[in-house]
């Protein structure tokens, strides 16, 4: 099946949306009231890893007028519109294992994942 990218535009598509869990609400606020102006958290990918893609998050000062904003308990988590084909319906989580502490991503359009965790594929529809 071929995918023509040319004629993709994301805003015609019903987004189930990002939900964060309890614990990434939590953390997502304490690191954006640590820094002055901040209003959350970013969530984008990038082509990266052995497995394509890799999740990036950075703290927001200034929303970029194609972000779209999912809000928990006061947390915000703003991502770009062109994320979205890649990370629709993901949960974010954070949690401790050990003595690291890390974001996770519970991604249903994820098909496979590096050994280590750092990236992700998806299939094209």
């Amino acid at each position: 099946m071929d995918v023509q990218t040319d004629n993709f535009d994301p805003r015609e598509f019903a987004w189930q949306g990002l939900t964060l869990t309890s614990a990434a609400a939590e953390q997502v606020k304490n690191l954006t009231a640590s820094r002055e102006g901040m209003l959350g958290m970013r969530l984008g990918v990038k082509q990266t890893g052995c497995a394509g893609f890799g999740y990036v998050l950075d703290t927001v000062k200034e929303p970029h007028k194609d972000d779209l904003v999912f809000e928990k308990d006061g947390a915000r988590l703003y991502v770009p519109l062109s994320a979205m084909p890649f990370i629709d319906g993901t949960e974010v989580d954070f949690v401790r294992e050990g003595l690291n502490q890390l974001f996770k991503f519970n991604n249903p359009k994820a098909q496979n994942e590096c050994g280590c965790g750092e990236s992700f594929g998806v299939q094209a529809e």
